[in-house]
Order: C-alpha cells, then structure tokens, then sequence
C-alpha cells in the first residue's frame, strides 16, 4: 500500500472519530446546557426531555418539549408558549440560526404540539427593517393545537386536532401583512374548530376541515360580523359594505397560494347563506389598485339564500335556492379593467323567488341564465313608495326570455348582439313620474361598442295601460313585434336612441281617457307601412253644462266616431330622425258633432291659420292623399241670449286633402289642396275648394265654393236659436270665391234665390214679430233673378283671436248682406231704427191722450155752478164717457 493511501485512511479514520467525538460532545452539550444557550442568547426559554442531534444531516429530534418567551411583553419579536410532544427537524440551517438568525429547514415534524404564538408587531415600512423569517420547506402537524394572537392579544388563529403537511410552506411576518399569510405548494389537512379574525370587523370560523386525495371538504364556513350594523356604521364611516358568509359545506382540490395568486379547482358551495348590509358611505377610492389574483377552474353554488339591504332595513337584492356553475372564472388586472372586473368562460345561474328593489320591487318566481339565453317566470313588479315622482311600474308577467348572438368585452367595451327577446302575458300599469325636469348628467357610454343590437323583440297577448298626468292610456290584448333594433348614442352623447327598421302592434279595446274625453278603438294595427283603425270613437266624459263650467275660455267639446281609419306607406316613429310619408290616409263614415258655446270667456290667444300649423310641426311630414268618404259633420254653437245651440249639419261628407305636409321633407309639394263634396244641412249639395302653400310665410289662402236648391227653411235651425229669425223660400245657388291672408279676406260672392222672406222672432216667447218682420221684408230682396250679378266681399278684417272659420263666415255674412239688402246697408239700418221709433212715438201719444182725459174729468168733478152748466157738463162727460171707462183698466201695450 502506498503511503499516501496509508496516510489518507489515517486521516480519514482521525476525522470521522473527531466527528464521532463532536457529535457525541455535542449531543451530551444539547442535553445539558442548550437550554441555558437558548435562555442567555435568544427571547425564549426551552426544556425537553431529550433532543438528539445529527451533525452530517442537520436533523434534530427532540421530545416532551416546553417553551415559553422570556419577557412575553416584549412585542417586537414572536411570543411562544406551549408544548410540543415529539419535534423533528430535517437538514436544519445551524449556521444560520447562529450567525443569521434565521430559522430555516427542509422538513419539521411536530408531533402533539399545543402552542400559543403571539406575532411580532409588524413591520414599520418607513424604516424599511424587516424581522426574521421562519421558512419550512415541508411542515407536518399531528394532532395539534395552535393558538396564534395578534401582537395586541387579539386572535388571529386557532385550530385544534390538526393534521397538516404542507409542502415548501413560506410563513413569515412579510406574508402575513400582505395579502397572503401564508403560501405553499401542495398541502393535506385535517382539522376541528377553525377560527381566523382577519381584522377588528369579522371572524372566520369553520368546523372542520378534512382532505383525501387531493379533495379538500369544509363544513359549516362561517364569516361573521364582530360589530352589529350600528357599530359598524360609527366605527367605519368611510365603508359602505358589512357582510355574512355562511356556508354549509365546501369541496374543493387544487388549491394553490402563490405570492399573492389564489387558485382553486372544481370547488362546490352547498347551502351558502350570504346577507350584505350597505350603508350610505361613499367608498373611499384605493389609490394603489390590489395585485390580487384569483383563478377558480369551476365553481358551483347549489341552493345558495343571497340578501343585500338597503341602508334603512329592507331589502335591494334577495335570492333563494340559487343555483349558479361558473367555468374558468379569473380576477386579475387585465379583468380588473374591464366593464365586468371577472373573466369567465361559461356561466350558468338558476333560482327562485328573485328580488330586485329600487323605487320599486322586481319579483321573479325563477330566473335561468347563461351567456347564450335567458329565462324569467311569474315576473312582478310594483312601486315600493320611496320615489313617488319617478315613473312606476304595477305589472305582473308570466314570461320573459331571450338569446344572444354574441356578447363579450374587447378594448374594455362591451359589444352586445341579441338575436331575440320574448315577453308573454304582461298585464298592469306603467304611471308616469312628476318630477320636474332637472339638469341631468350625462351617462358614461365610453365602456359601450355601438351600436347594440337586438334582431327581434316579440310582446303577446298583454294588457297594459300607461298614464301621465292622470290620462290612462290601455292596450288590450297587445302583441306587437318588432325587427333590426340598433341601440346608438345620441349626437350629444347624453343617451341613447332606438333605430327600428320592421315592427308590427296590434290591440284590442284600445282606450285613451283625457280629461274630458275617452277614446277608443275596437281594432288597432300599425307597422312602418299600414294603420288600421276599426270602430274609433271620441266621446265625451262630462255633459255640456258641465263642459262650460269647466273650461275658462272659450272652447270646442267634440263627440266623434268613424267605423275605419286606414293608412299606408312609410314612417319612422321611434328614432330622433322621426318622419311621416305617407301615401294615403282614409276615415270612413266618421260622424263628429262640434259644440262650442260663447258663455265662457273669449280665448285672447292667437289662432294661427292651417298652414302655419301645418308648419310649425317639427318633424318631415307628407300624406298624399287624405280622404274622409260618407261621413257626417255638425257643428253646433250657442251664446247667452240664444234659445238653445244653433245647428249646421254637413251630411254625405266626403273630403280629399292632397299633400298635406310640414314643408320639410325635401323634394315633396308644398302646396295643399282641399276638395269637399257634402250635402248641406241635409237638403243641398255644396262642394268646396280649398288651397294654400304651407312653405308660403305670408300664409295666403283661397276658398271658394257652390250650393244650389237649398230651402231657405234648411238653415233655420242653426239661425233660429242663435239670430232669433227664420227664413222661407229657396236659395236656387250661392258661390263664393275668396281669397285671404292671416289680416283678412277678399273676393267674389254671388246668390240666386227665389221667395225669400224672413220672420223676426221674440227673443223671450218665441213668437213673431209682425211689424219689425214686415219692415225687414220690406229690406230684404225676396227675388234675385235668372242671372244675378256678383258681389265684392271687400276688406274683411280677421280678428286673430278667432279661427279660420269665423273669418270665413264673415265673408259669406258680407256677402249675404250685399245681396239680400243692398249695397247701402247703414241706410237700411237706419230705416229699420227710424220705423221703430214711429211705433215707440203712436204708442207715446196713446198715453199722452189718456192721461189728458183723466185730467179734464178731475177738474169737471170740482164744479159746484149752475144747472145749465151741469147739462153742458154731462154733455161733455158722455163725450168722454168711452175715454174714462179706460181710466179704470190697467194700462196695456
């Protein structure tokens, strides 16, 4: 053997019996003077049993050990208290725990331990010094019982029978101020009477946990409020939120704590019970958003209870046997960005008696809701009364539902395509709210891709009524639907509008009540093409009598029906650029009465004429042709002094109006023209042309028109009552062509009649006026001739205070003036005047005579003379004897 061979054993040899002798020395050291080491050198004071240690592996084992702080006021570093049965410790770091004062190893067995861990105080950031770490590569506890406090006393964490491995397990003081107390690898744990007081608001408690497998179980999860809601309110101001977590039972596996990453697999909640109470405090903005990350592979909640309340004690939200599966589920910071701050691959969301409240109650019997459709059944919604002046909703519906064609969030905007929305059986109210407009802020669309789409939204068989300001309007039996919906945003960006291509509603018993009408309609059908109308009526609530005493001026009260309304071609009635074109609009036998009294005040506003209305209509409007064909107009009119109304009755009535229009639709005729052909008060034809520019803005007009064979006694019933004459004989034609301006109107007025004479009635009995009806005769001209010539209708001054027709009828009255009386009408007024005041002059000298007589009789009674003067006397007495029999009747005229 060679001698360096030889002095290599040697020396081999000399050092594994120093190694053998240290590790000898060493244990014999540990035994007898460790613990007085660890009492002069470090915080604690240690005693075990025995403890063995293997200089080659860094393992220690020590059994029945006791440690306790020496100076357990001290809150800068870890308080220990407590015992532990068997203690291994696997390639232990001796160098560093002496030189570095950090306590490291590859693997800690503690086998029975019974601990208390007071933690050190936490780190101050401003000075940046960090306390000593305590890293385990592996840790396993069997059947511990670990008390951790908080370095202000307060528990932070217990646990009893624990069984736990925990793989590459990183606990330090850092972790525990972070987001994670603690982070590890793969871990098996099996536990009773959990308990985790996260901060001075709640506490976590579980009953136990147990894992087999790699499938974690958790019974009875507990996260409770240490603070009722009132002291939460006066302790945290600035939070708006307090929750209550309880859950029956948790299975989960693959649950992974990295840094500050959570990732959980296949986890399932049975019976979770979560109430949130929410308090009026705005949220505080963090300024550091949170690094946070949480990865859920699928989640599943089964028979979940969720109630939020309001800050006064009722309910915003509550859910009951909710059910919801969530795939891929992640929050970090690309989600956190987003509209929806949790990314997801697929959901789904089941449960029952579902309630939404704001103003008002949302009530759903169950809901059923996935990316690509939802379902909602025996929906209800009522006001609460916590917004009275907001628009309500009292309606109930069996069914809502819709699918989607895409849905999802790029560029943090959403982009929404729905391919179809079913709404059944809605009935109720919706009332409109009175609040007065204020300034309202307008909405952040920024996280919105437009436009939204919804390719088709169908409504059966619903009643629904709708009211503003106490005027209900109903729709029975409504089904509408409605085709290519784009939701875009406003110009101004302060909301959004509806485009709708296609749509077609339809109602039965349509009704609309106003104040002093109700409207109805047997049948309704409109899309963007047609209406149809069937069994339209307008009648009045009140009565006449009722009407005048209502109105504070001078207005018409209508009584109308019309057994069809029809209209075709193309309008949009539903987005901002709204329109009208329509081809032809017809009403069939419409029968209207119009009644206007003149008791009430005269309304001084200004009544503009038609084209000027027609102008003043803000959208693009054009209808063709509008026609109304065999129907009946009356208008009926009385004053103070009138014997009830007088009557004009327009029967046969058939109108056609051509390009009605507000002048703003480019391209189309501004010029309107107006045909009617009626028969007059029910005994002669009279047609009518109308015509005026609507686009002209000096509102120029022109009418004229033709009646022939009309009895003189056709008219009475309107003049009758109303100028208190009659009239007989016939009006064998009367045309009239004017032409006029908003200041007046001028023209050509032509009559032929034959045996017309008038009668002038008493305005209290109704009776003839004989003599002041034989003067206007004498006036009147009873016979115009074959050929009559025309009349100038001159310089008819408009009062702007009345309408169209009052001017018109002022027109046909000049006319008919010049005609019947002549040319010079104040000297035939004034012939009248001067007749009456010969009859009031006979009458007078009647008088005069009687009152004569009755003198000379009194004087003669006084006379005492003579005989001769008697005879003479009594002469004269039965000359007046017929005047003084007089004197004893009453007067009489």
């Amino acid at each position: 053997m060679k001698k360096w061979v030889k002095k290599l054993f040697i020396g081999l040899g000399i050092l594994l019996v120093i190694i053998l002798l240290a590790n000898f020395g060493l244990n014999i050291w540990l035994k007898t003077q460790l613990p007085k080491y660890i009492k002069n050198n470090t915080d604690y004071k240690v005693s075990y049993k025995s403890m063995e240690v293997d200089l080659l592996s860094g393992s220690i084992l020590a059994t029945n050990i006791s440690v306790n702080s020496k100076n357990p006021k001290n809150i800068n570093v870890i308080g220990l208290q407590g015992t532990i049965d068997t203690l291994k410790i696997s390639r232990f770091g001796i160098y560093d725990a002496l030189f570095n004062k950090q306590i490291s190893s590859s693997d800690l067995l503690l086998s029975k331990p019974n601990l208390n861990v007071i933690l050190a105080k936490p780190v101050d950031n401003k000075t940046g010094k960090k306390r000593n770490p305590v890293r385990f590569e592996n840790i396993r506890i069997n059947d511990g019982n670990i008390n951790v406090f908080r370095h202000t006393k307060q528990k932070f964490v217990s646990v009893q029978n624990l069984y736990l491995y925990v793989e590459n397990l990183q606990l330090t003081e850092e972790s525990v101020e972070d987001r994670l107390p603690v982070v590890f690898d793969k871990y098996d744990i099996k536990g009773k009477n959990f308990f985790i007081r996260p901060d001075d608001v709640y506490a976590l408690r579980i009953n136990s946990i147990k894992t087999a497998d790699g499938q974690m179980s958790i019974d009875n999860f507990q996260l409770i409020p240490v603070l009722n809601f009132d002291q939460f309110k006066k302790y945290y101001p600035k939070k708006n939120k307090l929750f209550q977590f309880v859950i029956k039972k948790m299975e989960f596996k693959d649950v992974v704590l990295k840094k500050n990453k959570v990732s959980l697999g296949n986890a399932t909640f049975y019976n979770p019970n979560l109430l949130v109470y929410t308090t009026s405090a705005v949220p505080v903005k963090v300024k550091k958003s949170s690094d946070f990350e949480l990865n859920l592979e699928n989640i599943q909640l089964n028979n979940a209870t969720v109630q939020i309340m309001k800050p006064n004690g009722t309910k915003l939200m509550c859910a009951k046997d909710l059910n919801v599966e969530v795939s891929q589920m992640k929050f970090d910071k690309e989600t956190r960005a987003e509209i929806i701050p949790v990314g997801y691959k697929d959901f789904k969301v089941s449960g029952k008696d579902v309630l939404f409240s704001n103003h008002q109650d949302f009530t759903f019997g169950s809901i059923d809701l996935n990316p690509k459709k939802g379902e909602i059944k025996n929906i209800s919604i009522v006001p609460n009364g916590t917004a009275p002046e907001k628009t309500s909703m009292n309606l109930v519906a069996d069914y809502i539902g819709f699918t989607i064609n895409k849905w999802d969030f790029v560029d943090k905007k959403m982009n929404l395509d729905v391919k179809d929305i079913l709404l059944k059986h809605i009935k109720g109210k919706i009332t409109a709210g009175a609040a007065k407009a204020k300034s309202i802020k307008k909405p952040n669309l920024d996280g919105i891709q437009f436009p939204i789409l919804i390719r088709k939204v169908v409504l059966q068989n619903s009643d629904i009524i709708y009211e503003k300001d106490h005027q209900p309007l109903s729709f029975n039996d409504l089904n509408a639907t409605i085709n290519d919906i784009q939701l875009v945003s406003k110009k101004d960006n302060s909301g959004i509008e509806a485009k709708i291509k296609k749509y077609v509603v339809s109602t039965r018993n349509f009704g609309y009540k106003t104040q002093f009408y109700n409207m109805t309609a047997g049948f309704l059908k409109l899309d963007q093409n047609n209406i149809k109308v069937t069994g339209f009526a307008m009648k009045p609530l009140v009565s006449r009598a009722q009407f005048i005493r209502m109105i504070p001026v001078e207005r018409d009260l209508y009584d109308i029906t019309a057994s069809q309304v029809t209209a075709n071609g193309n309008w949009d009635l539903f987005s901002a650029q709204k329109s009208i074109n329509a081809s032809n609009v017809t009403i069939q036998n419409a029968d209207a009465n119009i009644f206007r009294s003149k008791i009430p005040k005269d309304d001084p506003k200004e009544k503009p004429l038609y084209s000027r209305m027609l102008r003043s209509i803000k959208i693009p409007m054009v209808v063709n042709h509008l026609n109304i064909k065999d129907s009946k107009l009356v208008y009926e009119e009385d004053t103070p002094e009138s014997a009830g109304p007088g009557k004009l009755t327009f029967s046969n009535f058939n109108m056609n109006v051509a390009n009605l229009n507000s002048a703003k639709m480019k391209g189309k005729p501004t010029k309107v023209d107006i045909k009617i052909n009626c028969s007059f008060m029910n005994m002669a034809p009279l047609s009518v042309n109308w015509g005026f520019d609507v686009a002209d803005q000096g509102d120029n007009f022109t009418i004229s028109g033709r009646t022939t064979n009309l009895p003189a006694t056709g008219i009475n019933p309107f003049i009758r009552p109303y100028l208190h004459v009659t009239a007989t004989g016939t009006i064998q034609e009367m045309l009239f062509n004017f032409r006029g301006n908003p200041k007046g109107l001028n023209g050509k007025f032509n009559l032929r009649h034959k045996d017309l004479k008038v009668a002038i009635l008493d305005k209290e009995n109704k009776e003839k006026k004989g003599f002041l009806t034989a003067i206007a005769n004498l006036l009147v001209k009873s016979d115009s001739g074959k050929l009559p010539e025309d009349v100038d209708v001159e310089d008819v001054e408009r009062d702007p205070t009345k309408s169209f027709f009052n001017l018109f009828w002022k027109g046909i009255e000049q006319g008919l003036k010049k005609t019947l009386i002549g040319i010079n009408i104040d000297k035939a007024k004034k012939t009248a005047d001067k007749a009456k005041t010969t009859v009031k002059n006979v009458k007078e000298d009647v008088k005069d005579m009687r009152t004569s007589a009755r003198q000379i009789g009194q004087a003669m009674k006084k006379n005492n003379g003579e005989s001769q003067q008697k005879d003479k006397d009594q002469q004269k007495k039965g000359f007046l004897k017929g005047i003084f029999k007089k004197k004893e009747k009453p007067e009489t005229e």
